[in-house]
């Protein structure tokens, strides 16, 4: 049974600790949604000051909404399109500090200030991407980037 941890020291600190609660979460699992599922539930209950944390699957030409946690979201977004799909088209992380000023930002939860997406990708396949949003401006730094990207590559090797 999974139970929350303290999550205490440096913030690097408390990231490992999250990748390896998320290794035992899906140790041995084969279900994607099952893992992606328990992937954004761990995010949601880690991370502070968030109102959306979960994944977009590719679907030919489109993301197409997964599990997350928070308030209904939009369903498809087409390459290229907003912060999630252009972080999938060019396959880079994109921290976006005011989602306001990026042309294009698709706005699915009006709260949202800042963004950042991670691109999931598997022996050179694009699978989807991590999209995490908050209601506060600049909400994410380096810090969350890299850390975020090594979840991410912890969880892709489970996929």
């Amino acid at each position: 049974m999974f139970q929350t941890a303290s999550y205490e020291g440096t913030r690097e600190e408390q990231y490992h600790l999250v990748i390896a609660q998320l290794k035992a979460l899906i140790d041995g699992e084969t279900s994607r949604i099952a893992n992606l599922a328990n992937a954004s539930a761990l995010l949601g209950q880690f991370l502070h000051d968030i109102n959306w944390v979960g994944f977009y699957l590719l679907e030919g030409e489109q993301l197409v909404l997964g599990p997350f946690q928070g308030l209904p979201a939009c369903v498809r977004i087409p390459l290229g399109r907003g912060v999630c799909g252009t972080a999938a088209e060019r396959r880079e992380t994109l921290v976006i500090e005011d989602v306001e000023q990026f042309p294009g930002h698709i706005a699915c939860d009006a709260a949202s200030r800042s963004e950042i997406v991670v691109p999931i990708v598997k022996d050179d396949e694009l699978l989807g991407v991590l999209d995490i949003d908050s209601p506060q401006l600049a909400r994410f730094d380096s810090v969350d980037r890299s850390m975020l990207e090594r979840f991410v590559a912890e969880l892709t090797a489970q996929l």
